[in-house]
């Protein structure tokens, strides 16, 4: 596995695109499409496509919101997906271990969250392993929010 992350570009949109979550996983992330729209209302949101060699995997989405938890901010990493066809190979996995490299050499002593629907329990395990625990917060979507202190 040679995991690595390239921004999504015009030259690469398409194929993000396609990606798909896994049948059953569709209530619990927005679909890539909606993703690109909100990165381009607003530019704080930084999306990625995951990549394993020159073949696109998944796809990530992460954002510092500094203006809106003035005066600390908050760092999000709102969207972690795997396309189907890649499930199950360790990819999600290794993944959020590179996101996470990737934001804390960023954003240095920065803490990180994220939000999970109620009901994805695989996600909100593996988001577990790596340190991140439930807050009690919802989202503006109502999901629920962990946090990762740093």
């Amino acid at each position: 596995m040679n995991l690595h992350f390239e921004p999504i570009t015009r030259q690469n949109r398409l194929e993000a695109l396609r990606l798909e979550v896994g049948e059953g996983q569709e209530n619990f992330i927005e679909p890539v499409s909606q993703c690109l729209s909100e990165a381009r209302r607003n530019l704080v949101w930084k999306p990625v496509a995951i990549c394993d060699g020159n073949r696109m995997v998944g796809f990530a989405m992460y954002g510092y919101f500094w203006w809106e938890y003035f005066p600390y901010g908050r760092l999000w990493l709102d969207r972690l997906m795997i396309d189907a066809a890649f499930q199950g190979r360790g990819y999600g996995k290794a993944a959020l271990a590179g996101l996470l490299k990737l934001l804390t050499g960023r954003y240095p002593n920065k803490d990180i969250y994220l939000s999970v629907f109620e009901g994805n329990d695989v996600a909100a395990g593996l988001y577990k392993e790596f340190g991140f625990r439930f807050n009690g917060e919802k989202d503006i979507h109502g999901e629920d929010v962990m946090i990762r202190r740093m």
